[in-house]
């Protein structure tokens, strides 16, 4: 019966934590993110490489750095593997700041507005 427990050569999932306290990673995880990063960078300056312009430009250029900057926090700050709280703790700030910008632009679009409708009509 130990000798079966010993078999697992120190290979765990990402929830569970060894005696030691160290989480093992398998090294194929992060060669694998640094090849999907490495193909969307690719992907990235293919874009200005083709001459795309526009909004279609900025759209494919913010895709592909989201994407890659959500690999990041993902795998290499090891966000994947903590527990929702700390995620939570992570990554709302960000998005409601996104969100707070957002708001702020349609607001400055409503006061542009409104202010060409009241000087424009004295």
């Amino acid at each position: 019966m130990a000798e079966s427990n010993s078999s697992h050569n120190n290979q765990y999932s990402a929830t569970e934590i060894p005696a030691d306290g160290h989480q093992a990673h398998p090294l194929k995880v992060y060669f694998v993110v640094w090849g999907w990063l490495f193909v969307l960078s690719a992907c990235s300056y293919a874009i200005d490489f083709m001459g795309v312009q526009g909004y279609l430009r900025w759209t494919l250029i913010l895709f592909f750095m989201f994407v890659k900057a959500g690999l990041i926090v993902a795998i290499f700050m090891h966000i994947i593997w903590e527990r929702l709280s700390l995620t939570y703790a992570v990554l709302l700030p960000p998005i409601a700041v996104l969100v707070f910008v957002a708001i702020m632009a349609i607001e400055s679009n409503y006061t542009v507005l409104t202010r060409f409708i009241f000087f424009a009509g004295g």
